[in-house]
């Protein structure tokens, strides 16, 4: 049947009206399904423990959330300084590093005299020495020498404000020893830096870096690599008074080295044997 101009006229609009009332639906429902706040009327003792939970099941990209609002929930408690440094070692734990360090500075501007300042010290040195051991360093045996070098002294600037600030902490000993391994670790990224120069045949940059390693590193185990890489160099210039020099100062210091004999063939324990 043929319509006429005024009957498709009159439709039009209804045809309209349908299209702006199904938006408008649709505007409505996607109104509906916004994520309601379940917390709203949690006390804060009961946004803790959630809180709390979802750590303890390594769900921490629920616990932070969580943490997050417990801080506003309970601003100026003690529970709000303790929600501060949880997210702090959520956020590590959750592989959000950069956020744990800047969690962590907050807690230490806002509360300097928080009993928990020296966590935090201990933890964020924690979150940058792991950040360079990475996560399967013990399988590879990759030491922490071989890799970036700024996150290693961050982890030991943090390590050495903890030992200085809170000798009896309880966190103290365990970071004494982490950063023995990281000044010798530092001292070893020199002695890998002078090995590639020596293996390439550029003996004096070889003999620049494990001096440097001799200069700024005392009284550590890499020492021993570094003296032995100057004997190689010098020899390898035929400055043989100071390969002798060198020599001496190696034996006298290490009497029971065995790189004279054995060279860099000998293995040493990982790092992670010491704790």
């Amino acid at each position: 049947m043929h319509l006429s101009s005024k009957t498709r006229f009159t439709q039009t609009p209804s045809a309209l009206t349908a299209i702006v009332l199904a938006a408008a639906a649709a505007l409505l429902a996607g109104c509906s399904s916004t994520e309601v706040d379940k917390t709203a009327n949690w006390s804060p003792n009961k946004i803790y423990a959630e809180a709390r939970d979802e750590s303890s099941s390594g769900a921490w990209d629920k616990s932070v959330p969580l943490y997050e609002k417990l801080e506003g929930r309970a601003a100026g408690t003690s529970l709000a300084q303790q929600a501060q440094i949880e997210k702090a070692y959520a956020q590590y734990k959750g592989g959000e590093k950069a956020q744990a360090i800047a969690t962590l500075d907050r807690f230490m501007k806002l509360h300097p005299a928080s009993e928990a300042v020296d966590y935090a010290l201990y933890l964020k040195g924690l979150v940058n020495f792991n950040e360079n051991l990475g996560m399967f360093s013990f399988i590879s045996r990759q030491d922490l020498s071989e890799r970036d070098q700024k996150a290693a002294k961050d982890s030991y600037e943090s390590f050495n404000e903890l030992v200085k600030r809170f000798p009896e902490s309880k966190y103290t000993p365990d970071a004494l020893q982490r950063m023995q391994y990281i000044v010798n670790s530092l001292a070893q990224y020199e002695v890998h830096v002078a090995r590639y120069y020596y293996e390439r045949g550029a003996y004096v940059a070889a003999i620049s870096r494990a001096q440097s390693a001799i200069a700024d590193y005392k009284e550590v185990p890499a020492q021993e690599d570094a003296l032995y890489l100057l004997v190689l160099s010098y020899d390898k210039l035929g400055m043989t008074d100071l390969r002798d020099d060198a020599q001496r100062v190696l034996m006298a210091s290490f009497p029971k080295t065995t790189l004279l004999k054995d060279g860099f063939g000998r293995k040493e324990s990982p790092w992670w044997k010491l704790w």
